[in-house]
């Protein structure tokens, strides 16, 4: 698709998610024009209300795993479930999306001047034995856990890119996130910063599992935005 534009084309997968929108909404700003692809398996439109009315936002409804028919320059690729409540729903869904998702990306971008930019997660270190990770650790993942959709989908999709870089010379940049919060996060997200303010704006008493000495590295949203944006 040829959106007909001297403004630089970005491709925005997982657009109405909790990140994605705000990175729709940070893109614009900057005077990009912006397609935003999403399922809206786990998305929400209301997250895309501000991006709707600007004319150089174009939203389409679709799945990652299908062939993408959109030519851009600079792709941000954060079509996928992030919460245990959402990705072990469809565990099958989750995996896929990841691998299939970063296959398609891969097919839209090869032979042409296009940078993906892939977002994975701490969770590709699984319950690791290294405090803390650095980047060369390999993870410690149990590949048929309840949780292994998500982990091993990263993993996977970060495997596709590294061996499109070294075959092909495709710009593709990885980028693992760790607990981000922020708003538009969804109240059923099920992980603790989410669950601590709904608790606490219905005057209920904070969950906390085990005997609460799990340890999280968290990063508010905007600061995660802007990090994203250096890396392109």
């Amino acid at each position: 698709m040829g959106l007909g534009s001297v403004r630089r084309t970005v491709l925005v997968t997982g657009a109405a998610g909790f990140l994605g929108s705000h990175l729709v909404d940070r893109l614009l700003a900057e005077g990009f024009e912006v397609v935003g692809l999403d399922s809206l398996m786990t998305g929400d439109l209301t997250n895309l209300s501000r991006a709707a009315r600007d004319p150089h936002f174009h939203f389409q409804s679709g799945d990652v795993r299908e062939p993408i028919h959109v030519y851009a320059e600079l792709v941000f690729n954060f079509a996928c479930p992030a919460s245990p409540v959402h990705y072990q729903r469809d565990p099958y869904a989750t995996f896929t999306t990841s691998v299939l998702g970063a296959q398609r990306l891969i097919e839209m971008a090869r032979g042409r001047a296009c940078t993906i930019i892939h977002a994975s997660t701490s969770e590709v270190y699984g319950d690791p034995t290294v405090h803390p990770q650095p980047e060369s650790y390999w993870g410690n993942v149990n590949p048929i856990g309840p949780r292994a959709c998500y982990d091993e989908g990263k993993r996977g999709a970060e495997t596709l890119l590294t061996d499109a870089r070294r075959s092909w010379g495709i710009d593709a940049r990885i980028v693992r996130i760790f607990n981000t919060y922020g708003p538009r996060m969804a109240f059923n997200d099920g992980r603790v910063v989410s669950n601590f303010i709904v608790q606490s704006l219905k005057n209920e008493p904070l969950t906390v599992f085990g005997e609460g000495w799990q340890s999280r590295t968290f990063c508010n949203g905007e600061d995660l935005i802007e990090g994203l944006n250096r890396v392109r």
